[in-house]
């Protein structure tokens, strides 16, 4: 069974994505909040796989609250799904450095929305390469990554570095495995690995990273 905490401080909202995902039998929503102090509270209470929360929000917005579940060792299962009004918002990128496993558009087609929780829930990031590009394009301003960039990815082996390109790039682990001609169960070794090295919580955070330390550029999506 999924787990799901909504937060959102639109009563409307959180019923009509509540309605939802209780026609799933294999999802269930757990709490709900209306800004992110009670969310984090909440979280912790629960331990839900999935908080669905807004950005902007009263008392804690959605970034902070991201932040501060992704840096509690209690709340590492968590997945921390931002919702937004638009397509790509200026507080995109900082969600994702807070810790946040991607994001989703509140106008989403209802069955999207639920596939979207099951991917969430599964530890894969929310970022289609179509999103990537534009996150890129508009938030990756940096040409020249620094030393301290570079030098993170001076552990990851050649095969790890190549899993982090394609993950950047928006692909699948089965899509990876298909590129790299490997199983799918050795890309998500080669991710997981990649990860634990890089200090990165999800493959969100690796997208960064990718862009970040130079080792794709916006061109290559």
């Amino acid at each position: 069974m999924i787990r799901v905490l909504l937060v959102d401080d639109q009563p409307l909202i959180r019923s009509g994505f509540r309605a939802l995902l209780d026609l799933e039998d294999d999802i269930e929503v757990v709490a709900e909040a209306a800004d992110g102090e009670q969310g984090l509270a909440l979280a912790r209470q629960h331990l839900p796989d999935v908080v669905l929360i807004d950005i902007q929000m009263p008392v804690v917005d959605g970034i902070e609250a991201t932040r501060r579940i992704a840096a509690d060792p209690s709340l590492a299962p968590v997945h921390v799904v931002i919702l937004t009004n638009y397509g790509m918002d200026e507080y995109v990128l900082d969600a994702l450095r807070a810790g946040a496993a991607g994001f989703l558009v509140k106008d989403i087609v209802p069955d999207d929305f639920v596939h979207a929780v099951r991917v969430a829930a599964r530890g894969d990031a929310l970022l289609a390469p179509s999103i990537t590009r534009k996150l890129i394009n508009q938030y990756i301003t940096r040409p020249h990554p620094t030393a301290a960039d570079t030098g993170r990815l001076e552990e990851l082996t050649g095969r790890e570095r190549e899993a982090v390109t394609l993950v950047a790039q928006g692909l699948s682990n089965n899509q990876i495995a298909d590129r790299m001609v490997i199983s799918p169960v050795t890309a998500k070794t080669h991710i997981n690995r990649a990860m634990t090295k890089l200090h990165a919580r999800d493959r969100a955070q690796l997208v960064v990273l990718a862009y970040e330390s130079g080792l794709v550029m916006p061109r290559d999506s």
